[in-house]
Parts: structure tokens; C-alpha cells; sequence
């Protein structure tokens, strides 16, 4: 929280934009980063919800990569509050990820985390690769 804080005073005063992705140390999490991302609010910035979106994802890819992280996990996102059609989400995201994937070899294994177990079943039905 302490290196959040720092970002937030030092480089992001208006908070982080939409799309991009941030890295701290992770605490007394059982990891050794957090990436932190904003997703967009649908229907802000209607002809580039879908650009803002990936961006999170490939963000944050490139950050792990950075890092030499070799295992990532994401939520679902903006697909709560933020109104994300979650059809929609899915296709952007399984094909972001794919396409970063295929392009390096530090990242081994990507992690899709689901609230709802019918959220879970959205994504899989719209996933890319295996």
C-alpha cells in the first residue's frame, strides 16, 4: 500500500489512467508482485472500449515479463461494477493474451479468476487457447 501511496504522490495524482498497469511488491501476500490496472467503465469512451481493455492486459503482460514473472492471474476485468459485457470481455481478453503469449517465452501460465462460476463458463466458451 506503502509504494501505491508513493506512485499515486510522485506519478499518477490523478490516479492511474485507464489501461494502464502498474507494479508493487505484493506485501504479506503469498506472491512477490501485485499488478494493478484500471479497466474501462463501458460505454465512457465507446469506440475505444474494447483498445482500453486489451490494454490492460497487455500492460500488465508486459509487466510480468519485465519482472520475470512466469505465472500471472487475472479477474475478470471490468466486467463487475464497471458494466463490461462479459461476452465481450472474454473474446478481448482470450485473444490479448494469446497474441502476447505467442510473442515471448517468459510467461508460462496465465490464471483467469472467476467470482461466479457462470462467469467462468462465459470466458471458457470464448477462449483462444489452451
Amino acid at each position: 500500500m506503502k509504494e501505491w501511496q508513493e506512485l499515486r504522490r510522485t506519478r499518477y495524482a490523478d490516479g492511474l489512467p485507464t489501461g494502464e498497469a502498474v507494479i508493487t511488491s505484493a506485501g504479506n501476500l503469498p506472491m512477490k508482485y501485485v499488478i494493478h490496472t484500471v479497466g474501462p467503465i463501458y460505454g465512457n469512451e465507446p469506440d475505444r472500449d474494447a483498445e482500453l481493455l486489451a490494454s490492460c492486459y497487455r500492460n500488465s503482460l508486459a509487466l510480468a515479463r519485465e519482472h520475470d514473472v512466469d505465472t500471472i492471474a487475472f479477474p475478470a476485468i471490468s466486467t463487475g461494477i464497471y458494466g463490461y459485457p462479459k461476452t465481450e470481455a472474454a473474446a478481448i481478453s482470450s485473444r490479448t493474451i494469446k497474441d502476447f503469449l505467442i510473442a515471448q517465452d517468459v510467461i508460462k501460465q496465465v490464471w483467469l479468476v472467476f467470482f461466479h462460476e457462470d462467469d467462468a463458463r462465459v470466458f471458457h466458451q470464448h477462449q483462444e487457447f489452451e
